[in-house]
């Protein structure tokens, strides 16, 4: 048996983070199995992204541990994240409007080639693996030349998605990819979510929006005021308790956050 098989993907244990004299997490456990979504919900400032963005290497924790398939690890940086597999996608996409699609994907890590020994973007192969990964997206786009800013909303996320999944990633953070579009653009993104999720990868899901949550995630874990309410299975849940959860009204549910 496989250390993978016996430990979770993700573990991350005690973690803790302040901001000058805010907590804006305290002694927070998270788990993330292989081929799972898990669904990350709470009020503003719960803090789902900062819990989110120590993961990403963007913040460091002040206080706890995270270790991949029970082995522990040192995220300094993104591209450390990146180097472990991690991707995140942000609200706001990331983009840079005036590049191409297929420059976006590939912004930081260019193909190249050599030609008497001087080295050349590889347009034609980034070309190429953008249409590649963007065909899985689902998602009509016509040239991968065209500029972002001449694309839709659910155009833009489906290149960001695109971009994440390009590089062999394993775990993917997607920071309220629903949020800034129209309700006919989402459905398309959550049913990505389940293909990348039966392709291998997992993913953990920011979002505010509970019935996102429970059309597509296998469990569900809340935050409220820093510190993680409890985590459940989304069979042994309802909208309801996991609401009162998120306002306070209830204390705790399913199993221990760890």
């Amino acid at each position: 048996m496989t250390s993978s098989a016996v430990h979770p993907l993700v573990e991350m244990r005690g973690i803790g983070k302040n901001f000058g004299a805010v907590c804006a997490l305290e002694n927070v456990d998270l788990v993330l199995h292989e081929k799972e979504i898990l669904g990350l919900i709470g009020d503003n400032a719960a803090g789902k992204s900062t819990l989110m963005k120590i993961l990403a290497g963007v913040h460091k924790a002040d206080r706890g541990t995270i270790l991949m398939n029970g082995q522990p690890v040192r995220i300094g940086s993104p591209i450390d994240a990146r180097n472990l597999g991690v991707e995140m996608i942000y609200q706001d996409f990331s983009l840079s409007p005036n590049l191409s699609i297929a420059d976006n994907i590939f912004l930081g890590r260019e193909e190249t080639r050599r030609f008497l020994g001087v080295p050349f973007l590889n347009r034609k192969k980034m070309r190429q693996l953008s249409r590649e990964v963007l065909a899985y997206t689902d998602v009509r786009i016509g040239s991968v030349d065209a500029l972002v800013t001449e694309l839709s909303g659910g155009q833009q996320q489906a290149v960001a998605i695109a971009r994440a999944t390009a590089f062999k990633s394993k775990i993917i953070v997607m920071d309220e990819p629903t949020a800034s579009l129209s309700i006919k653009t989402i459905p398309p993104v959550l049913n990505l979510m389940n293909r990348l999720r039966d392709s291998g990868k997992a993913i953990i899901f920011i979002t505010h929006r509970i019935q996102d949550i429970f059309s597509t995630c296998d469990r569900i874990m809340v935050l409220r005021r820093g510190m993680c309410a409890g985590v459940a299975y989304k069979k042994d849940t309802s909208v309801q308790e996991v609401t009162a959860l998120i306002t306070g009204a209830k204390e705790g549910f399913g199993t221990p956050c760890a």
